[in-house]
Formats: structure tokens, C-alpha cells, sequence
């Protein structure tokens, strides 16, 4: 894989990534890329590793919860019900051999989800250009 590529599913307010790196590399890079710009992370969970500790398989998957509280309070002081989604999340799977993506909720699909103004999707939006351009080669 030479380069990230990008999908949206608007109605499901998802974008996914397409990373062209290897799983715990893609991982590490998006750990590395938050702390270089004071992103909080504020867990890394194994979900792999969860459930081989309670006997079943899954693929390599982990969930990354991270975000600024100065970007995110705004948006829970507009509506506190956008705190659902708010740490940020950013799923990282490996759903076949060699195809690695990052899943994480379209910024625009949690402003519309809570109802918030739409300047404050200047909050959210520029996390979805941060992974596209870790992603890239």
C-alpha cells in the first residue's frame, strides 16, 4: 500500500482510513501524532487482547480515546449530551491480513448528532485532516 485513502459513510457518520502502514505501526504513529500536538490520549485499549483473555479470537483492534479539552468542553457546554462522543475515539483494525484502517465518528455527523452550532465543527474537523495526513506516504 503506497498511500491512505479515505471513506465516509455520512448516513453512519463514519470515516475510515485506509492505512498503507502495518497495524502496531499505525497505531504508534497516531500515538506519536497527538502527543506531538498535545493531543491527550486518554486510553489505549486492546480490544484483541481483551478478548483473547476471556477466550475468543478476534483480529488485531484497538481503540484509542483521546481529545483536547479545550476543543471538546465547548461542545459539551452547547449540548452535555455530545459527551457521549466526546472523548474522541479512534478505532485502528486489522479486519484482514495486510489491510489496516482507522475508524473514527465524521466531526460533522457529532455536531448534527447533538444538535450543536455549526461553528464549533471547526472543534472537530481538523482531527479527520490530522489522520489522513499520519496516514499518508
Amino acid at each position: 500500500m503506497t498511500s491512505a485513502s479515505t471513506h465516509a459513510d455520512d448516513a453512519a457518520g463514519i470515516v475510515s482510513f485506509k492505512s498503507p502502514y502495518l497495524f502496531d505501526d499505525t497505531v504508534q504513529r497516531l500515538l506519536a501524532a497527538f502527543a506531538d500536538r498535545s493531543i491527550k490520549v486518554f486510553a489505549t485499549i486492546d480490544q484483541r487482547a481483551e478478548a483473547l483473555a476471556v477466550g475468543l479470537t478476534m483480529p488485531p483492534t484497538t481503540l484509542i480515546l483521546f481529545g483536547n479539552p479545550r476543543a471538546g468542553t465547548p461542545l459539551m457546554l452547547a449540548n452535555p449530551q455530545s459527551g457521549v462522543d466526546l472523548p474522541l475515539k479512534a478505532l485502528v483494525v486489522e479486519p484482514s491480513p495486510g489491510r489496516v484502517e482507522v475508524i473514527l465518528n465524521s466531526a460533522a455527523y457529532i455536531i448534527r448528532r447533538h444538535a450543536l452550532p455549526a461553528e464549533l465543527l471547526a472543534n472537530l474537523a481538523p482531527v479527520e485532516r490530522l489522520v489522513a495526513g499520519i496516514l499518508r506516504t
